[in-house]
């Protein structure tokens, strides 16, 4: 029987035959591109029934973290919405597919979610494909190191905050009006805004912004039976690590400063995401659950 999540494995051993390379993609970066590609629980995640007849939309869920949530989400009984670029669209086609292997619907928009008008239509055309909404996971990212402050542009200060807080902001607003009680919004931090890089201050500063935003939310709409929680990833192997979101020279080691020595797999968010979503976290609002390998936090 093939691995699962519930397997009993030492967890400083696992996907050791996953040695990310130094490598460079240009663009936002496609996990088909990968030399070493990234682990979503295509061939490990199994779902139990916890999201039956949930309908969700995931942004950036063509690959890395969003990928490997669409694909939990859909194993555990959720038709899911996905949004991604349109130069995405090959990974975006594969986990479409994994989506409806599971017989759950699997719709896919491509476009841009810093554009307020394609992130509001977004919501408003998932609504329609999947007939409702209930979970909402702003997941989607812009991550570009920059050695110096002097070299960091006008340009990508705002492209970074406009794709990671911004359409957050337009897309949560635009869903709230379907939104019944119960329902979940999740969104995603980074482990960036407890322990900031030197190379990374537009990114690790949305971060903050994000949990910030969650957290005030979250009291917002808990009256409502809305509930608000943030994932917090810590270094986690993704296209994104090489289309410029780390050094490519440091791809090779990224991720031994965890306890556990080593990268993170997206399969290994998908459950907290999970959790997230489901009525077992009933009593969870407001909370940040730290995937990071161990990285202390405050």
């Amino acid at each position: 029987m093939t691995d699962d999540q519930y397997t009993f494995q030492d967890p400083s051993k696992m996907f050791a035959d996953i040695t990310p390379s130094a490598q460079y993609q240009e663009g936002a970066g496609l996990d088909s591109e990968l030399d070493d590609r990234a682990d979503h629980g295509e061939k490990t995640y199994r779902g139990s029934g916890r999201l039956t007849g949930r309908k969700a939309l995931v942004t950036g869920g063509d690959s890395g973290i969003g990928a490997a949530v669409a694909i939990a989400f859909a194993r555990e009984g959720a038709d899911v919405a996905i949004s991604y670029l349109p130069e995405e669209q090959e990974d975006a086609a594969r986990i479409l597919a994994l989506i409806e292997e599971t017989g759950q619907k699997g719709v896919g928009f491509a476009g841009d979610i810093t554009s307020p008008d394609f992130a509001r239509g977004l919501v408003a055309d998932a609504v329609s494909e999947l007939g409702g909404l209930d979970v909402l996971v702003n997941n989607a990212g812009k991550q570009q190191f920059v050695e110096d402050l002097l070299d960091l542009s006008d340009e990508q200060f705002d492209e970074t905050y406009k794709t990671n807080v911004y359409a957050m902001f337009w897309i949560t607003k635009a869903a709230l009006p379907h939104l019944a009680p119960g329902s979940s919004i999740i969104n995603t931090s980074s482990i960036q805004a407890y322990s900031p890089s030197e190379t990374l201050v537009d990114y690790a500063s949305t971060k903050a912004a994000i949990n910030t935003f969650s957290k005030a939310l979250s009291q917002q709409l808990a009256p409502k039976g809305i509930r608000v929680n943030v994932v917090a990833p810590g270094p986690i192997w993704t296209p994104l690590q090489t289309a410029g979101g780390q050094p490519t020279e440091a791809l090779p080691t990224v991720g031994e400063e965890t306890p556990l020595g080593r990268w993170g797999q997206p399969s290994e968010l998908a459950p907290a995401y999970v959790f997230l979503a489901s009525g077992e976290s009933s009593y969870v609002i407001g909370e940040t659950l730290h995937v990071n390998g161990g990285m202390p936090t405050p």
